[in-house]
């Protein structure tokens, strides 16, 4: 449950895409809507025009029947990180959504607690639709998995 008052809410309303990240990754969990990130322990490490990179640690709990990270874990991350890539291009009150998503899985990611990086980037940001494309990385630098999508831009 959300503890932001009517005029904090109001005020979310009035900032870019990039001012309501940084200052949506600022409030404490507990005083915010709940949303996957808090889910997944991610965090925020970059926040910039056209550029967003999280991280997030492994866990046995998001195992896959072989013992290895869930690829939907993999694909959660870059769904976050491109889609706000394309969410910090944009004015106070547009918003987007995934039309589609495409991940290409290159190695397997232990969950011991091993931390993965998903950096999104935008490719074109038009009127109607955008692209960007994401590359998670494991502890070690390894591309573990890579990504492009494609969202609506809602006006």
């Amino acid at each position: 449950m959300t503890h932001l008052s009517d005029e904090q809410l109001a005020h979310l309303a009035t900032l870019s895409g990039l001012e309501f990240l940084r200052t949506a990754w600022t409030v404490p969990p507990e005083e915010r809507p709940p949303f996957i990130g808090d889910t997944l322990g991610m965090e925020a490490l970059t926040l910039e025009e056209g550029v967003a990179e999280f991280r997030l640690p492994t866990a046995p709990r998001w195992s896959n029947p072989l013992g290895s990270l869930h690829g939907g874990v993999c694909a959660t991350l870059l769904d976050s990180v491109m889609g706000c890539a394309v969410h910090t291009t944009l004015p106070a009150g547009v918003g987007y959504g995934t039309l589609e998503l495409k991940v290409n899985y290159l190695r397997t990611v232990p969950v011991d607690g091993r931390w993965i990086t998903g950096r999104g980037t935008t490719i074109h940001v038009g009127r109607s639709t955008a692209t960007a494309e994401g590359r998670v990385h494991d502890e070690e630098g390894r591309l573990v998995a890579h990504a492009t999508t494609t969202c609506m831009i809602y006006r």
